[in-house]
C-alpha cells in the first residue's frame, strides 16, 4: 500500500498553514510544484494581500495541477480555519447565498493554494458594502488579430484621457494577451452607474483611436483586428484576475504591475512566477499608492448622460446576478 506523502507546513504571516501535497507539479512544462506556488505568493505577499484585500473572490483551483480540469468557486468549503475570514455573497437570479474568501492577510492566499487555487479572482467592491465598489477597471481585451502593439498603442490612449480627467491609472499585465488599469473610486455609486461611466470612458477611447479600438459587445460584430475596452467587466460578480495573480497557463504568466514608462516595451511573458519574486524585490508593489486617491465618477457619468441623449444605447446586459 503507498504511503501518503508527507505535508509541508507554511508560515505564512503568523498562522501555520499546512499545504498537502506539496511536491504534486502544477506547470509540467516549468517544473514547479503546489509548494512553489505558495512561495510565489509569499515572496509577493504585500502585493497579492493589497490587490486582494476585503473583497470577495473567487478561487481558479487545479486540484491535479494544469494537467487536470479547472474549478471555479466561489463558496468557502466546511473546515476552513477558524482564523479565515469570509464575505457573504447574495445571488438574487438564484436566491442563493455564498460565503467568499475575503482575503486580510497573508495565511489567507497560502491557505486558497492549500485547496489548489492558482488564480484569484475578486469582486471591484469589498465587504463593507458589497453593492458599492470602490475600483473601476479598465480592460482592454485584444481580438483574435490584435497584437500587442495595439494594446499598447490603446494603453496610451488610455493614460492620456485619464490625464485629463486628473485621474491616476494603474496599470498591469493581464496574464494573457491584454492589459488592465485599475483605479480607484469613490464607493458612491452602484454597480450600474460604475458600467456607465466604465462606457463613456471607453467610447472616449474609441473616439479618438477608430482603428483601434472598439465598444461593440457582441464579440461576432466585432473587427478581429480591433482591441474591445471591455466596461461590462464592472458588472456585479464579473471578476478578472488580480494583481499578482498566476495564470493558469503552462508558462506559469503573472498579472504583473507595470508602471507606465514600462507600458510602451512590456512584453506579457516577461512577468511569471519565476521572474516575480526577484522583481518585487527589487521594485516592491507598483500598485502601493493605489489606495491613496479615490475619484468621482461624476463627470464620466455626465459624459454617459450626453451619449445617451446623442442616442447612444447604454451598457449592455452583461449577464451578471
Amino acid at each position: 500500500m503507498a504511503t501518503k506523502p508527507p505535508a509541508a507546513e507554511v508560515e505564512a504571516g503568523g498562522v501555520t498553514v499546512r499545504v498537502s501535497h506539496p511536491d504534486r507539479v502544477y506547470f509540467p512544462e516549468l517544473g514547479l510544484t503546489k509548494l512553489d506556488l505558495a512561495k510565489y505568493y509569499l515572496s509577493v505577499g504585500d502585493g497579492i494581500v493589497r490587490a486582494l484585500r476585503e473583497r470577495p473572490c473567487m478561487l481558479h483551483r487545479f486540484p491535479e495541477g494544469l494537467a487536470g480540469d479547472k474549478v471555479h468557486q466561489k463558496r468557502v468549503p466546511h473546515g476552513a480555519p477558524p482564523w479565515l475570514e469570509t464575505v457573504r455573497i447574495k445571488f438574487p437570479r438564484y436566491n442563493r447565498y455564498a460565503d467568499e474568501l475575503c482575503v486580510t492577510k497573508i495565511g489567507d492566499v497560502v491557505w486558497a493554494v492549500q485547496m489548489s487555487t492558482v488564480e484569484f479572482h475578486p469582486w471591484n467592491s469589498r465587504r463593507a458594502d458589497t453593492e458599492k465598489p470602490d475600483e473601476w477597471r479598465i480592460d482592454l481585451d485584444p481580438m483574435p488579430e490584435c497584437d500587442f502593439a495595439t494594446v499598447r498603442r490603446v494603453a496610451q490612449v488610455a493614460h492620456e484621457v485619464l490625464d485629463e480627467l486628473g485621474i491616476t491609472g494603474y496599470p498591469k499585465t493581464s496574464g494573457g494577451r491584454g492589459l488592465h488599469i485599475y483605479v480607484r473610486v469613490k464607493p458612491d455609486h452602484g454597480f450600474s452607474d460604475v458600467r456607465r461611466a466604465a462606457l463613456a470612458f471607453a467610447r472616449e477611447v474609441e473616439r479618438r483611436a477608430p482603428d483601434d479600438v472598439t465598444t461593440t459587445w457582441w464579440r461576432r460584430d466585432r473587427d478581429p483586428r480591433a482591441l474591445f475596452v471591455d466596461y461590462n467587466q464592472n458588472a456585479r460578480d464579473h471578476t478578472i484576475a488580480s494583481a499578482y495573480s498566476v495564470r493558469g497557463n503552462q508558462r506559469g504568466t503573472v498579472s504583473a504591475p507595470i508602471s507606465w514608462k514600462e507600458v510602451d516595451d512590456a512584453e506579457p511573458d516577461d512577468f511569471t512566477i519565476l521572474t516575480m519574486p526577484a522583481r518585487f524585490a527589487e521594485l516592491g508593489d507598483l500598485h502601493a499608492g493605489i489606495d491613496n486617491s479615490e475619484y468621482d465618477l461624476q463627470p464620466l457619468l455626465a459624459w454617459a448622460e450626453r451619449d445617451e441623449k446623442d442616442g447612444l444605447e447604454g451598457p449592455a446586459d452583461a449577464g451578471s446576478d
